[in-house]
């Protein structure tokens, strides 16, 4: 199994090689590309009132407001500081290069612009992961609608942090192989202990989430991962956040890439077979001589007969 880079890689592709440009001497040009990415997640980059000379990088999330509930705004402004400008109309978050004044450390900045969707989403991560840290129980849990029909909802405890995915399958099979998955990860556990603790639930929520407006039905799973100290020390929850805001998609992602392999293996099997019955079908030379074998001997036997 692969893991999603958590980076945009256009982005940063983009943006390397617009300062590569610049730190060469070359011409400036106009840029105008439209990202889409994971969670109905929209980039843009641009250059703002058509300045060749300045990159705007914004990024548009629908479930953007819930992030700020959180304290979003605060992180980005952390991450970003002087990068920050006047958010485009239609976005969230915008980031401005001077391609005129290049940052000191291109590399290090390039990589936080491809980190955009991600630094918004590690806000909540962070938040509860402070109350956990300090022994305490969240007051209240967070409701993140990350997709139109599916909800991330996280809270702390003393000794351990909650996160449960909402996700639709939108197929049948894709339950049956949702859960050979969910199924590895408790397997995973017996093998690495230190692994953080999964459950699913399948049509109805957890009890976390008794007596809530959480979905119910036949194509809705809850994946529970409860992360204990270990997993959200200041040393660990970076990776913890990379790795967990991204398991939505790594899931659906690895269903359709088992489908693919299924399908593609049927098909060979298919030209197996095809190749077993072509080898099997006689040659036409040979049929037509048994056919004209066979009319030569019921004529014999019926000139024989009225004999």
């Amino acid at each position: 199994m692969i893991l999603l880079e958590i980076n945009n890689k256009i982005i940063e592709d983009t943006l390397s090689l617009k300062f590569a440009n610049a730190a060469a001497g070359v011409k400036h040009e106009l840029i105008e590309v439209t990202i889409a990415d994971f969670d109905g997640v929209l980039y843009h980059i641009s250059n703002p009132n058509d300045d060749k000379s300045k990159i705007m990088v914004s990024i548009s999330l629908k479930f953007y407001k819930d992030l700020q509930e959180h304290g979003a705004d605060d992180l980005i402004k952390r991450e970003y500081g002087q990068l920050l400008t006047t958010n485009e109309k239609g976005y969230n978050v915008s980031i401005l290069f001077d391609l005129n004044n290049l940052p000191a450390n291109k590399e290090e900045a390039i990589k936080k612009a491809g980190l955009l969707k991600r630094n918004c989403f590690a806000s909540v991560f962070e938040k509860y992961f402070e109350y956990q840290q300090k022994e305490q129980n969240s007051q209240k849990r967070a409701v993140i609608n990350y997709r139109d029909d599916e909800t991330m909802y996280v809270e702390a405890k003393k000794d351990r942090v909650t996160v449960i995915f909402s996700t639709v399958f939108r197929d049948v099979d894709d339950v049956i192989i949702g859960k050979v998955f969910m199924q590895e990860f408790k397997e995973g556990r017996r093998q690495y202990q230190q692994a953080p603790q999964v459950l699913f639930n399948h049509k109805e929520p957890p009890l976390e989430l008794q007596n809530t407006s959480a979905k119910t039905g036949d194509n809705i799973g809850y994946i529970t991962f409860v992360l204990f100290p270990r997993h959200t020390s200041l040393a660990a929850r970076d990776n913890t956040i990379n790795l967990i805001h991204t398991l939505r998609n790594y899931l659906h992602y690895h269903i359709k890439c088992s489908k693919a392999y299924i399908h593609a293996m049927m098909r060979a099997k298919t030209n197996d077979f095809l190749k077993v019955l072509n080898r099997a079908r006689p040659e036409p030379k040979t049929v037509e001589k048994k056919i004209i074998g066979s009319v030569h001997f019921f004529s014999r036997f019926i000139i024989g007969y009225r004999c």
